[in-house]
């Protein structure tokens, strides 16, 4: 029997059958428990195989098989060992993500029992000319096909969602619906479960582990129609798929960051075509790989030009706050306009993408500046604890009363976070309620909901926050977005920078003015004059994101060619390089036409007190990268450096770093 366990090592494992055991009656999938390095383990069966190459007399037996059916069904099982190839990862890591975490510990598991029945409550909405070729469009594919739903913020891409899954629920089919962050979800599964009363389930990491479990059997047993989840929802089982939708497609959470770093997006088109059904990618802002695919005409772009029902496009206003006068980042304009749209009865929404009160304290008298010892990152200031903090390896440490070079007692703070912003903001407008989010304020469970509530019903005027805030809300309230500071991704070594700016000016803009009142935009910007800010808010998107493409084909850059990188990390700086180095060289001694970058330090060299080192494959054809990854990594897991180092590869990376 080969077995599958829960390891980064990329192989598998031959076992004898417990005694009296039929093989025939024994499927791929069922879970068994077994003997490995003293200790029992629970494994999935993959094969029954007659050989192996261990000898038989050193083979062990199987222990029980836990499960009389398979946990993972078939379609699955394929997606799991595509999955495992594509970005060569362990497939018993790959099949133990795919399970809730009491399934990976043995536990048992029956046919969960929902009462519930996905009935439609409410009459859809009126769909304007757009909408409706876009819904008829997808409505009569009854195969594998990939749509790009690109309508801009306010266009009604949501109600495209629920007609169609309505025909779905009509046919008797399943969906799955993925959205990028738990942050999202409460808003999602109130609107969708206005629509389709309790048969809608959620499914992300915020619940407890019975209520993951329960989410996966109802999905498995045909007891519930609609998963909404986040990204590893794209393994829940589903008896009947019909539909897979992946909301805000080009956000970077459905890209796992760690261990099995699998994109969710491309593992739902995938899916989709494992099951010959449809997929709908929704976005205002699409990832430039995704507008690449649809002009290679791989998937079919459906657009959506204009805001649904009678919201209008918000007014946008660029802002030179070179050479004024700013109170803790906000310039005299600003303040005023403030003033007008909340005097009004109106909300205000102001984006600012560092949390915290000030990301630098620094001595006034020689200009230390107090960083992290384990990272290559200055510590944020916190006030609500007052600590200091490192966002990169969370260590924490109290304020310092004075310098920690000179001695000298006047410490400054530098720059704006959002609690800096809320302690200005209640000083201005102290009869105006604010709620600031942001990762420090939603920590608890069930505050982001408690906050949303309290904006939507209008006991919140003013809303702060970091990126947490522009991702797919409905805020009919809000009629100005001020996005604090907008020059961040001008600078950026990251060549994805200007394309993540451009989504996030967008998205965040697109909270205003999202019903019958007209919305406006301010943006502060010491370069109010650069053209890619200029192209993508007077002319569109698509506009800008075909520049980018341009330059990007331009570079050699993705989608036009394929990455692959290698990380590694040590105490020690020049073991992580060594390593590397000799990755380098076997990779050299192949003779592949895969270009080697590096090795080099990450843009942050040092993090969690380990240096940290990378070396970037790039070739022009996807399967010279991946048949050169599978003839390398053998070699690389032989070297005896690495017990004395962390590594990982990243197949289609996101982040450069």
């Amino acid at each position: 029997m080969r077995i599958a366990i829960a390891t980064p090592l990329r192989r598998c494992f031959d076992y004898l059958p417990p005694i009296g055991c039929n093989l025939s009656q024994i499927q791929p999938g069922v879970r068994v428990k077994i003997p490995f390095n003293h200790r029992e383990e629970i494994g999935i069966l993959l094969e029954t195989v007659s050989q192996s190459e261990v000898p038989i007399e050193k083979l062990k037996t199987v222990i029980e098989i836990i499960d009389d059916n398979p946990l993972i069904p078939k379609e699955i099982f394929k997606l799991c060992q595509w999955a495992a190839d594509y970005y060569h990862h362990s497939i018993g890591d790959v099949l133990f993500t795919a399970i809730p975490g009491l399934l990976r510990k043995g536990k048992f598991w029956t046919k969960a029992i929902h009462s519930s029945t996905p009935v439609d409550n409410s009459v859809p909405i009126l769909l304007n000319t757009e909408q409706q070729h876009a819904l008829d469009t997808i409505n009569k594919t009854h195969q594998f096909r990939v749509f790009l739903l690109d309508g801009i913020t306010g266009s009604g891409k949501t109600e495209v969602y629920l007609q169609a899954i309505h025909e779905k629920l009509q046919q008797q089919k399943q969906v799955l619906v993925l959205v990028p962050e738990i942050g999202l979800t409460p808003q999602t599964i109130q609107r969708f479960r206005e629509r389709f009363s309790d048969g809608v389930i959620a499914l992300h990491s915020g619940l407890t582990e019975k209520q993951r479990l329960h989410a996966w059997m109802l999905a498995q047993s045909n007891e519930t129609k609609i998963i909404i989840g986040t990204r590893s929802a794209i393994f829940s089982p589903f008896a009947n798929l019909g539909l897979i939708i992946v909301d805000e497609e080009h956000d970077l959470s459905f890209k796992q960051q760690e261990g099995f770093r699998y994109h969710a997006r491309d593992l739902a088109v995938m899916r989709a075509h494992t099951n010959n059904i449809p997929i709908i990618l929704g976005s205002a802002t699409p990832a430039l790989e995704t507008l690449h695919n649809a002009q290679q005409q791989r998937y079919q772009h459906l657009i959506l030009s204009e805001r649904a029902g009678n919201a209008q496009l918000p007014e946008i206003q660029i802002l030179d706050i070179c050479k004024q006068p700013i109170e803790e980042g906000l310039s005299s304009p600003l303040l005023t306009e403030m003033k007008r749209h909340l005097e009004a009865g109106d909300q205000v929404m102001l984006f600012l993408n560092r949390r915290g009160f000030s990301p630098v304290l620094m001595c006034h008298a020689c200009g230390w500046a107090a960083t992290c010892k384990r990272c290559d990152a200055r510590m944020t200031l916190h006030q609500q604890p007052k600590r200091l903090h490192c966002h990169h390896c969370d260590t924490r440490t109290p304020v310092p009363m004075k310098c920690g070079a000179c001695g000298d007692k006047e410490l400054i703070t530098i720059g704006l976070g959002t609690e800096r912003l809320e302690t200005v903001l209640e000083k201005h407008f102290p009869q105006y309620a604010i709620a600031r989010i942001d990762r420090d304020s939603t920590q608890r469970k069930g505050s982001m909901e408690k906050l949303l509530n309290s904006i939507q019903s209008g006991e919140k005027q003013i809303l702060i926050g970091t990126q947490m805030l522009a991702k797919g809300h409905h805020f009919p309230n809000v009629t100005l977005v001020a996005i604090v500071d907008a020059d961040g991704g001008f600078f950026s070594s990251d060549f994805r920078a200007l394309e993540r700016m451009g989504q996030l000016l967008l998205q965040v803009s697109g909270r205003a003015g999202r019903v019958e009142k007209k919305g406006k935009v301010i943006i502060q910007t010491h370069h109010p004059d650069h053209p890619l800010l200029h192209q993508l808010l007077h002319e569109n998107y698509k506009t800008f994101a075909e520049t980018l493409l341009q330059e990007r084909e331009q570079a050699k850059l993705p989608p036009f060619t394929f990455f692959a990188l290698f990380r590694a990390e040590a105490l020690k700086a020049d073991k992580a390089i060594a390593f590397l180095e000799k990755i380098k060289s076997i990779a050299d001694s192949m003779g592949s036409s895969v270009n080697l970058l590096g090795p080099i330090p990450a843009i942050m060299p040092k993090r969690a007190g380990r240096s940290r080192m990378q070396l970037l494959m790039q070739s022009q054809q996807r399967p010279v990268l991946q048949s050169f990854l599978k003839l390398l990594l053998p070699e690389v897991e032989k070297l005896s450096l690495k017990q004395r180092v962390r590594w990982s590869l990243d197949v289609d990376p996101v982040e450069m770093f």
